[in-house]
């Protein structure tokens, strides 16, 4: 049996924090994995902005309310669930998560949880393991699962190595220039055609 691991934020929503930043008009606030590898160094760096600004859990949150998954994101999910078993393995947050994943058909999703106090400050984040993402692909692959992955950001690339074949999907060029061992594409179509590809069943569109 093959199970697709997808990415979450950049590959079917939008990037949380730069629709954040852009709606209370926080530039800092815009940096991602694209652009800060270390996902350590980028959180310490988003709770010391929302600190300084006297943000927290309940603004993000409204602006997520407002959210939907990129154009074409549900088909897409809803043909993939068709041919393959479908976890979500993102360095996202489920008090971010619910409205978005709502949209999506509630897939599996495997991410992290934030720590904020009783007045939504955002104290703390709490990941679920170190490298989750790769580790996630081990974990299937010791119950005899291949897996496929598909991301867009430097915190996909070891779970795209990991995975039986990885493909990025709407990468900055930096990192497909980087990566050029993974198939790149950008529209769902072609990412439906990398996953049959890569598939070891015979599979249609």
């Amino acid at each position: 049996m093959e199970i697709a691991c997808l990415d979450l934020e950049g590959v079917l929503i939008p990037e949380i924090w730069i629709e954040f930043a852009n709606k209370i008009g926080i530039e800092e606030l815009k940096a991602t994995t694209r652009d800060i590898p270390d996902y350590d160094v980028l959180m310490k760096q988003r709770l010391s902005i929302l600190e300084k600004h006297g943000l927290g859990l309940n603004e993000i949150q409204e602006v997520i309310a407002t959210l939907s998954p990129l154009e074409g994101a549900r088909e897409f999910i809803d043909w993939l669930r068709e041919r393959f078993q479908v976890v979500i393995l993102s360095d996202t947050f489920y008090e971010f998560s619910q409205p978005l994943m709502r949209q999506l058909g509630f897939p599996t999703l495997f991410c992290h949880r934030l720590i904020a106090d009783e007045n939504g400050k955002i104290v703390d984040y709490k990941l679920r393991q170190a490298d989750p993402k790769k580790q996630s692909i081990h974990a299937f692959h010791t119950l005899y699962y291949r897996c496929i992955a598909a991301g867009d950001s430097y915190n996909d690339t070891t779970m795209l190595a990991q995975a039986d074949a990885g493909i990025l999907f709407k990468s900055p060029q930096n990192v497909i220039d980087e990566f050029p061992q993974f198939p790149a594409v950008h529209t769902y179509e072609d990412l439906k055609k990398e996953f049959i590809k890569a598939s070891n069943r015979e599979l249609t569109l």
